[in-house]
């Protein structure tokens, strides 16, 4: 009687479970993540959560191009030589991010990084480049030149010395995927923070959706809008970090791969889509197109909304977006 008052006792308090966020924080890609898991206990969450830091931690290793061993490095390193067989995860990212860049005219591109290195962030460039340098350090810049072989997944760099870097979508995407991972493993809700990239699914503990506030650019210690996020995902781009002075004009480390000049008039992009890969690549996208041409194309999109800064301060909307503006 005791041992089934005991097994009833187990049980019930089982099934009492309250979930909980747990979290976890570690550096990839170069930067900081931060994964957050809505689970019943802590052994739960602890097993989820190695789980997403060694998927992100494999991706790493596939997309990289600082490791050597790498299949991008082989890819940068056969480049005008012969193409390379790559794994279909690899495969199939480069060609999803080949065809971003033909809906935003080349805006963003992951041959970015054939880029010869003429622009400098550190405080010593006073002055413009000479025109003819900047034309000349794009030259081997294009996603129209990346050859595919879908029968055999091979890419084929074909200009001596052209490379690919994932280091505008290569977050988003290591996110979306341990999204699906955890998801498939029974996580209900949770998310992943790369360094600002997020990505969010279900809903929190207490059955409202994930609050994501977007920090001030001008003021950093300040969040100036509030987005309530369900199953959507969050990137926000910016120069208020990283960016240079010449005659009064600001100038953004994001550079333009069609132009080899830096972006210039916006401060920040926040872009909230469906998909972290998506939001990671048209918030760089958006921000080399500038106010203008970045807020209507946004505004053609389904399921895209964005929130864009200027140097002065202004701060303007897409049509959709849920936004609560903080004072």
């Amino acid at each position: 009687m005791r041992l089934t008052l005991v097994l009833l006792l187990s049980i019930t308090l089982g099934f009492c479970q309250t979930p909980a966020k747990f979290y976890r924080s570690f550096s990839a890609m170069g930067c900081g993540f931060q994964v957050t898991v809505v689970a019943n206990n802590a052994n739960d969450a602890d097993t989820f959560l190695s789980m997403a830091v060694n998927n992100i931690k494999r991706i790493e290793g596939l997309i990289s191009s600082w490791d050597e061993k790498s299949q991008t490095s082989r890819i940068n390193n056969a480049a005008g030589v012969q193409p390379v067989s790559v794994d279909p995860e690899l495969f199939d990212l480069i060609k999803r991010s080949l065809a971003i860049s033909r809906l935003t005219d080349g805006a963003f591109d992951i041959t970015y990084a054939s880029m010869d290195r003429i622009w400098k962030f550190d405080g010593s460039v006073s002055e413009l480049p000479d025109p003819d340098r900047v034309k000349e350090s794009v030259r081997k810049v294009g996603f129209q030149k990346v050859q595919l072989t879908d029968s055999v997944q091979s890419v084929f760099l074909p200009v001596k010395g052209m490379k690919i870097g994932f280091g505008a979508i290569g977050k988003g995407y290591a996110a979306d995927h341990t999204m699906n991972l955890l998801k498939s493993n029974g996580v209900s809700a949770g998310i992943i923070n790369a360094s600002g990239d997020l990505r969010t699914w279900g809903e929190q503990p207490n059955a409202e959706s994930w609050q994501i506030g977007v920090k001030n650019p001008l003021n950093k210690n300040k969040v100036f809008v509030l987005l309530p996020l369900t199953n959507q995902a969050l990137v926000t781009s910016g120069n208020y970090e990283k960016f240079i002075t010449i005659d009064g004009k600001r100038f953004a480390h994001i550079i333009d791969p069609r132009t080899g000049y830096p972006s210039s008039g916006l401060t920040s992009v926040t872009v909230i889509a469906s998909s972290a890969e998506l939001a990671d690549a048209l918030a760089t996208a958006v921000f080399v197109m500038g106010k203008e041409i970045g807020l209507d194309f946004v505004n053609q999109l389904k399921d895209v909304e964005c929130v864009l800064v200027q140097d002065d301060g202004t701060v303007f909307y897409s049509d959709n977006i849920n936004a609560k503006e903080l004072k």
